[in-house]
């Protein structure tokens, strides 16, 4: 009895196994503290199937709660778009352009935008076939960087404040963030919408170097830095989660 007190709780399985009509789900399960009920969500963007259950429920529960909702699953998965990764053949929007990823040398040099015989834009890759993906992916956050570097320098210039620095991630939750240090972070993924949506986060963005908050105030100056505001949040809000898809 006395090693009974010294017994360890089983961790929690990282994922969870869901069948449907002879298909298979990995169900990645989150335990929190904070969480009231089981809720299931699927992700629009990366088709992830996440279990969030409270901090006292049973995994044999959470189990059952997944297991019953596996029609849900299979349904809400099927209308995921799906991924296009970067190789040879795939077309990937630059700059809200569909461009072919061109496999274009062997010989290793710079991924460029560029036209092929026919006047397609392409995104031209050189050196080992091996490494497209990762050239291409560079190759876009590089070009997100330098648009971003523009948009700010302008937008910062017009309201007289300055960003501390200006970096690209691959995020999911947000599109842009400013720290109270003034560092702007981006997603490197607005490369491939239309440079007015990369714009307007920009301006969205440098905004909140004067009003930290999403006041009057501020709206008022994002929509003084970039007038197409409005067209460019009905855009993200149709279109953002498909820039997911890519890569």
């Amino acid at each position: 009895m006395r090693f009974a007190l010294f017994r360890r709780v089983p961790a929690d399985p990282p994922y969870l196994k869901v069948s449907h009509e002879g298909q298979a789900f990995q169900v990645a399960l989150k335990r929190r503290p904070t969480a009231k009920r089981i809720t299931l969500r699927v992700s629009n963007a990366t088709g992830e199937v996440v279990l969030t259950i409270p901090e006292r429920t049973d995994v044999g529960l959470a189990q059952k709660f997944a297991d019953s909702h596996g029609a849900w699953i299979a349904t809400r998965l099927a209308k995921v778009p799906k991924r296009v990764l970067f190789q040879p053949g795939s077309l990937v929007p630059l700059r809200g352009v569909p461009h072919r990823v061109v496999h274009w040398s062997n010989i290793r040099g710079t991924t460029q935008a560029a036209r092929d015989a026919e006047g397609e834009p392409i995104i031209a890759v050189t050196g080992d076939i091996a490494h497209v993906t990762r050239r291409v992916q560079d190759f876009l956050e590089a070009e997100a960087k330098r648009d971003f570097a523009a948009a700010v320098k302008r937008h910062t210039a017009a309201l007289g404040v300055a960003a501390k620095r200006i970096t690209v991630r691959d995020t999911k939750s947000r599109w842009g963030s400013c720290s109270a240090t003034g560092a702007l972070s981006f997603s490197w993924r607005l490369i491939m919408a239309p440079p007015f949506v990369l714009d307007y986060l920009a301006a969205h963005e440098v905004a909140h170097l004067r009003e930290l908050n999403h006041s009057h105030r501020f709206w008022k100056l994002t929509h003084q830095l970039c007038p197409r505001t409005d067209e460019a949040e009905r855009w993200l809000k149709t279109h953002g989660s498909a820039l997911h898809r890519f890569g």
